[in-house]
């Protein structure tokens, strides 16, 4: 699934680490989806886009699903 947590995440500064503590995942976890390597549930896509201060349109491509 295209996304754009790598660059949203960049913008708040915030590691992958930092982003997996948040959203409670592991921080491989947010390597795969930042590499569009795993397809995450609507409920990790939510808290994403929480922690992340955006929408879910504007964080993952919804033409790509």
């Amino acid at each position: 699934m295209d996304n754009k947590i790598r660059e949203y995440r960049k913008k708040k500064n915030l590691s992958q680490a930092e982003l997996a503590e948040e959203v409670g995942l592991a921080r491989q976890t947010v390597g795969l989806l930042e590499n569009k390597s795993y397809n995450p549930s609507l409920k990790v896509c939510l808290n994403i886009a929480n922690v992340l201060d955006t929408t879910l349109d504007s964080l993952f491509n919804p033409k790509s699903f």
